[in-house]
């Protein structure tokens, strides 16, 4: 089975890839393919994960797996949350987000936060499966380690004692908000049927929303930005 993993970023698929390893599926990222992109417009990271998950298999006619993920910090009312990637704009590096992240924090005592991650596998009939992975920290006052990306420099683990950025690419995908979101799936990649029913493919991407997702209250980010492509 040949799976999409719905994301161009190459440290994305990179981690992804190394966390499935031990499945037996085929996953080709979405730089393979003549696609524009999803406009993440969700207001959750499952809206968004199933958003992108459903496009894509739309689009390349194989089963599709997206996922959303984040930091959300309470002091900030929840930023960066839905629009980590793009915390300092459009085209914000890494050093950029941080940099913004810590001046926003500046002078603030409550410098709790946590990683989050929705997963979404979606097949071309409709059939979907979800998975969710948390890790709590906090935010150092400058980055710390030179290994990872994204917030992994300023993202503090307690029960380690270091930064995501301090620790091995294996050790991080034991403990962070992608590993245990995209093992569970792995999980569930192992015991599902290879041959799902056939649903409608063309039923809008919110239509079947359930009341139970993997979604949790204070993780909306309140100061929205819509219009955000997927990376």
């Amino acid at each position: 089975m040949k799976i999409v993993l719905a994301t161009k970023n190459k440290d994305k698929i990179r981690e992804i890839k190394d966390i499935l390893k031990d499945t037996v599926v085929e996953f080709v990222g979405l730089d393979e393919f003549e696609f524009l992109g999803v406009v993440e417009d969700g207001k959750t990271f499952f809206a968004n994960a199933k958003k992108k998950a459903f496009e894509t298999s739309r689009h390349t006619g194989l089963p599709a797996l997206a996922d959303d993920s984040g930091l959300v910090v309470p002091a900030l009312d929840g930023a960066p949350g839905l629009y980590s990637s793009r915390y300092a704009g459009k085209n914000a590096t890494y050093e950029d987000n941080v940099g913004k992240l810590l001046k926003e924090l500046t002078g603030k005592t409550d410098r709790k936060a946590k990683f989050v991650c929705v997963c979404v596998l979606f097949f071309p009939g409709g059939r979907y499966f979800t998975a969710r992975g948390e890790i709590k920290g906090l935010i150092t006052e400058e980055p710390i380690g030179r290994a990872g990306f994204g917030y992994d420099p300023v993202f503090f683990v307690p029960g380690i004692r270091k930064t995501l950025s301090e620790i091995p690419q294996f050790e991080k995908n034991k403990m962070s908000h992608r590993g245990i979101a995209f093992r569970k799936m792995a999980e569930i990649i192992k015991r599902m049927k290879l041959s799902p029913p056939q649903a409608d493919a063309t039923l809008p991407p919110q239509a079947d929303e359930d009341a139970h997702h993997p979604d949790k209250d204070g993780e909306q980010t309140k100061s929205a930005v819509a219009g955000v492509k997927s990376e």
